[in-house]
């Protein structure tokens, strides 16, 4: 079955000749007409909207958009607040930059529908520190939006008022933790907080109750509104709603940004076909399919269970090929979507290099709090250098499985897993070559790509 077209909706106007990313340009092509329609409904309505739209978050988690914000406390006295996570930190992962950078007036639009739903007053856009220029169109765009009256004390006339602030990051990976990131909002060190009690809806952003959503989610908010959460809710798969933008990276002809109904395409289809196939004399070996944190998957291998469709249970039987990708799919197979980040790796890679440049990444990213992060990351980096720049053994492999295994589950955040993961799936799918590697490489076998 030949791939799907794609089917852009956030990315309608990306790459498009002559689209800027000013306010006039995006006015001409219907901006803010959805926000003057919504702001003429009633917020619970709005809400209501986006749940029937089963949206998930598009930030890595795929947590319903919908039930996030059902669970804040609108009862206890205290501002609502919205923050919005675009410090875009997963490696493989560039979706929310292009938004960013050439349509920043749709995220706008998003966000005032958002905050008008939820009562919100203040929204903050927590901006990556890597993301200079991002964050100097986010400040032009939302001066042109206030000078429009579309940001502001009264918006539209409406009565009802919200501002939009920009707030630069340091270019830390654990602010993509939503509560480390609230952490470095408030001006302190980025360390996540325990859940519960500080989950945002009730205690997030100075105490008070916060929604937490991903940059390309919010811009879907804006779609929902417009065709209303039924009709969304259409698009995609059951569960697995609207479309997804996939970031393609590494051995690929084609590499680049894809955005697709969730689950109609295939890991082939989009690698094959889209993607253009792998390099000239080249054969695929792995993909990591939803940035550098997900477990990698191993062409060759294949995965049986059963899978719902609609009301019954049916076997599955995939090869990496056949699997679709969406969040469930991927899950089943016991890896995950996350940020959309798709890493492909051919049979130039050496599985143990590759591995040890995550490694160094994950070692230096992590905040320190918790005692098997802050050690396990490290001895996993050092344990794996030794083995790339000197004395490989043929117990290594299951050496770093050892202390993947002590962090995973027992950190404050997902930050154990993220760099827990790629170490237990590596080992697992390619522990040969974790035994091999000191025979293989004074044999003059080729090097990954990248060294740590």
């Amino acid at each position: 079955m030949p791939a799907p077209a794609q089917h852009r909706i956030i990315f309608q106007h990306i790459d498009e000749p002559g689209y800027t990313n000013d306010l006039a340009c995006y006015v001409q092509h219907g901006g803010y007409e959805v926000m003057k329609r919504a702001y003429a409904r009633p917020p619970a309505e709005l809400v209501d909207e986006v749940k029937k739209s089963g949206l998930r978050g598009r930030g890595g988690a795929g947590f319903p958009c919908g039930v996030k914000w059902s669970l804040l406390d609108r009862k206890s006295g205290k501002p609502i607040y919205l923050v919005v996570n675009a410090d875009e930190s997963e490696p493989g992962t560039f979706k929310d930059r292009y938004i960013m950078h050439q349509d920043p007036h749709q995220l706008i639009e998003g966000i005032m529908i958002t905050c008008f739903a939820n009562s919100v007053k203040q929204a903050y856009i927590y901006i990556r520190g890597e993301f200079p220029h991002g964050a100097r169109i986010l400040e032009k765009a939302i001066a042109e939006a206030r000078a429009a009256n579309f940001v502001g004390p009264n918006v539209l006339g409406s009565g009802y008022g919200c501002e939009i602030y920009v707030h630069r990051g340091a270019g830390a990976y654990i602010c993509g933790e939503e509560t480390g990131l609230i952490e470095s909002l408030e001006g302190k060190r980025p360390y996540p907080r325990i859940k519960p009690p500080y989950f945002p809806a009730v205690l997030g952003l100075y105490q008070c109750p916060t929604i937490v959503n991903n940059v390309e989610t919010l811009c879907h908010v804006k779609y929902i509104a417009d065709v209303g959460g039924e009709a969304f809710a259409k698009i995609g798969t059951p569960n697995n709603t609207g479309t997804r933008i996939l970031c393609v990276s590494g051995h690929v002809q084609k590499p680049g940004y894809y955005e697709f109904e969730v689950g109609k395409i295939t890991m082939g289809q989009l690698l094959n076909e889209v993607c253009g196939g792998p390099l000239p004399g080249r054969t695929f070996k792995a993909v990591i399919p939803g940035g550098s944190s997900a477990k990698i998957l191993k062409f060759g291998e294949r995965f049986k269970g059963k899978r719902k469709v609609g009301a019954e249970m049916v076997d599955y039987d995939w090869a990496v090929e056949d699997v679709p990708m969406d969040f469930d799919s991927l899950g089943m197979i016991g890896t995950m979507g996350g940020s959309g980040g798709v890493i492909v790796m051919d049979d130039t890679v050496n599985m143990v290099e590759a591995l040890a440049n995550i490694n160094a990444f994950y070692a230096h990213e992590s905040c320190g709090q918790c005692t098997p992060c802050r050690e396990g990351s490290l001895w996993m980096k050092k344990i794996s250098a030794r083995m790339v720049h000197g004395d490989a053994r043929p117990e290594d492999g299951q050496l770093l499985k050892s202390v993947a295994d002590q962090i995973a589950g027992r950190t404050i955040c997902a930050f154990g897993e993220a760099c827990a993961w790629p170490t237990q799936s590596y080992v697992a799918k390619f522990g040969d070559e974790f035994k091999g590697y000191a025979e293989a490489k004074k044999a003059g076998k080729p090097a990954a790509t990248t060294l740590v």
